[in-house]
């Protein structure tokens, strides 16, 4: 069993910061609701946090459309390792390192299991513009862009269109 249940046998950081980071949000973030607001303004209905088990696995994507089955998160910069604006922290990189890259390795894991399972799947940075994205929503969950490459880009998190 490792000591920080990442595996990497490195202690987490101090009590302080592990405070601080039990009171992170892990749904309701200030982009996810600013999201929400904007998809609700377009007149679309949806689940937020919504359960979907897969393989065996719980998987909560931040928004879903159920009955279209597409599931979008909105990913955290720092959290979700952004190329563009995510950064190695400087301490206790014993820690963080393989923590960020975890949560990168789950976010791939997470977005095989449900496009295996007929989901399409959504990802954004929340850096994104948020009209740009909750339009690219709409129209994909309205059907607008039946066939077009939304999702994924290859380099992971940044939405490609046509």
């Amino acid at each position: 069993m490792s000591v920080d249940g990442i595996g990497t046998g490195v202690a987490p950081p101090s009590l302080g910061r592990s405070r601080n980071m039990a009171a992170i949000r892990r749904s309701d973030t200030k982009p996810e609701v600013a999201l929400r607001s904007a998809l609700h303004r377009q007149g679309l209905r949806f689940r937020k946090d919504y359960p979907v088990r897969v393989e065996g696995r719980l998987i909560r994507p931040d928004i879903a459309f159920t009955r279209q089955r597409i599931a979008v998160f909105v990913d955290g910069c720092f959290w979700h390792s952004c190329p563009m604006h995510g950064r190695q922290p400087r301490k206790n990189t014993a820690y963080w390192g393989p923590k960020l890259d975890s949560n990168t390795a789950r976010d791939r894991q997470q977005t095989a299991l449900l496009e295996a399972a007929g989901w399409r799947v959504l990802r954004f940075w929340e850096h994104e513009p948020l009209e740009t994205v909750a339009d690219q929503i709409g129209q994909t969950v309205r059907g607008d862009v039946r066939d077009s490459p939304v999702g994924l880009s290859p380099d992971y998190g940044t939405p490609v269109s046509e």
